[in-house]
């Protein structure tokens, strides 16, 4: 516990992390104002709702990636983690205390920039966000807070967890849709829609995505062809696969990551 809050209070001490919650913080309100004004209100799934959502999945990971990653590289590089195993603390939880400090900094920030829409909506004649917008926001910093800490412990350095961390996030944000989109052109339809499922399913930005969708009863934007697969996670076996998949890509890369660590201590 002692560890967790020692650091967790050098993450808000880090001016990364300060740059971080202002620049979130005003993206967010920046959206706030200039939507609340120039469109009327919507219900379901309206514009304001997709650009905080694609915000979410767009800032959100690059941030919790890079600072995530260097916070671990930086205790294998200036030795502190080799100090800390003389100490009564095993890796196991060194590899949580990592994860549950900067989910807890991150939900702080989040937490912050959401008062201050909310704040500001206020103002501008009411600004809500859906629940389900908040439990996905929960989910995608759990989730990508868990594999900046594998990304970390694989690093040697700073600097080489900063590109790691930055092609991991290019992968997932930017690389496969690119790819899905260059594969359209050469395969059939049916077979892309297989193919998109999957991506779907092994790209976790892609999973949040449509996690809220399904969620928040807005699934039927991805059209017909994926009635299918909309129609089984509605039901309650695919509400406890999503679950399922879900707690998957949050403890897999924290037990690779423990796994590593051991085996680097091993080799030193």
């Amino acid at each position: 516990m002692m560890f967790i809050k020692l650091e967790w209070k050098q993450m808000l001490r880090s001016r990364w992390m300060q740059m971080v919650g202002l620049l979130f913080t005003f993206v967010f309100t920046t959206i706030v104002v200039i939507q609340q004004m120039a469109l009327p209100d919507a219900q379901g799934f309206s514009r304001q709702t997709a650009s905080f959502l694609n915000l979410l999945l767009f800032l959100l990971p690059l941030f919790i990636l890079t600072i995530g990653s260097m916070s671990v590289a930086s205790d294998i590089e200036s030795r502190w983690l080799s100090l800390l195993k003389t100490y009564p603390l095993t890796m196991r939880h060194y590899v949580i205390g990592k994860f549950i400090a900067t989910v807890l900094a991150f939900l702080l920030i989040v937490a912050v920039a959401f008062s201050v829409v909310l704040l500001l909506g206020g103002f501008l004649g009411g600004v809500s966000l859906p629940p389900v917008f908040i439990g996905i926001t929960l989910l995608s910093i759990l989730i990508f807070a868990s594999l900046s800490i594998v990304i970390g412990v694989l690093a040697k350095t700073r600097l080489y967890a900063l590109a790691l961390a930055l092609v991991v996030w290019s992968i997932f944000l930017l690389l496969i849709s690119y790819g899905l989109m260059a594969l359209g052109t050469v395969i059939a339809g049916h077979m892309l829609q297989k193919i998109t499922v999957v991506v779907i399913h092994l790209n976790p930005v892609e999973w949040l995505r449509f996690g809220y969708l399904l969620f928040a009863e807005q699934a039927s934007v991805l059209g017909p062809s994926y009635f299918d697969l909309i129609s089984f996670y509605q039901t309650l076996a695919g509400k406890l696969t999503y679950t399922l998949v879900t707690a998957l890509w949050i403890s897999v890369p924290l037990v690779l990551a423990r796994f590593v660590v051991a085996r680097k201590g091993k080799e030193a």
